[in-house]
């Protein structure tokens, strides 16, 4: 068996109930930045032209049943 070493600068709680939980992400938060905002900008229906799909993943994707293999 591997002895896991665990070391945390607050007690750990393995067995800890809901409120433990919101409790270890309450401290954990600010630890973690919030994602980039992406905005995306609508595209004219012009300047839509399908998908190009390399010939290679064309014939892999034909020889596919239509339920999965």
């Amino acid at each position: 068996m591997t002895n896991l070493e665990v070391h945390a600068t607050a007690p750990v709680d393995l067995e800890g109930d809901l409120a433990s939980l919101h409790g270890d992400c309450v401290r954990m938060a600010p630890h973690w930045a919030p994602p980039e905002r992406n905005v995306s900008l609508p595209v004219s229906p012009s300047r839509i032209h399908g998908v190009n799909v390399p010939p290679k993943s064309a014939g892999l994707l034909e020889a596919m049943s239509d339920y999965g293999d």
